[in-house]
């Protein structure tokens, strides 16, 4: 009995993972939804991949749209005027920008180094002008909520992992920090 609840309970964790993921996923959609006929996705059975084809195509459609230079400007006056007034827009898009890897300079791993040789595991936010930088040191498991703070930029080593796998790795409680760490050390030697 054991044996096989050690192996139905992962399974039913993901499930219900996938379950809460799809629910997201039509709750995203219904906006792009409600510009179609009030009818057209009555009938659904799979809410969930109608949601992810939705946001996919409109996705696609608003990148066409961004290539051309008016539409960019047009963009970027509105995302100045407006939704960079909204609380958590710019943190939601730099770390989108990092995971996407579309802004190098955005939410890098990296070590705040301690006096004892160790280091505390954090994401760049920024660096300032006067050789500060802006840290996020991390709660474990919740690898995107922690602390703020402002240290020297020199007692930053940054680490050669992406976003990806480092905010993996923090949320495992440090499980995978090592391969991080073993890549940098790696890339230093040659």
């Amino acid at each position: 009995m054991l044996g096989g609840f050690l192996v139905l309970f992962p399974l039913l964790l993901l499930f219900l993972a996938l379950s809460e993921i799809a629910g997201l996923l039509v709750s995203m959609a219904e906006p792009i939804a409600d510009l179609f006929p009030a009818d057209a996705f009555a009938k659904v059975s799979l809410p969930g991949v109608v949601a992810t084809v939705l946001i996919v195509v409109a996705s696609f459609a608003v990148g066409i749209l961004m290539k051309s230079s008016w539409m960019r400007g047009v963009g970027n006056s509105l995302e100045r005027s407006i939704l960079c007034r909204i609380p958590m827009y710019k943190m939601l898009k730099t770390i989108s920008a990092a995971f996407t890897n579309t802004d190098s300079t955005a939410f890098r791993p990296a070590l705040v180094k301690s006096h004892d040789g160790g280091g505390e595991p954090c994401y760049v936010a920024e660096v300032h002008d006067n050789g500060m930088a802006t840290v996020l040191l991390p709660w474990s498991p919740a690898s995107f909520a922690g602390s703020v703070r402002i240290v020297r930029a020199s007692d930053l080593q940054e680490l050669d992992c992406s976003l990806d796998e480092f905010s993996m790795a923090l949320s495992h409680m440090g499980v995978g920090v090592e391969s991080c760490l073993a890549r940098d050390r790696h890339s230093a030697q040659t």
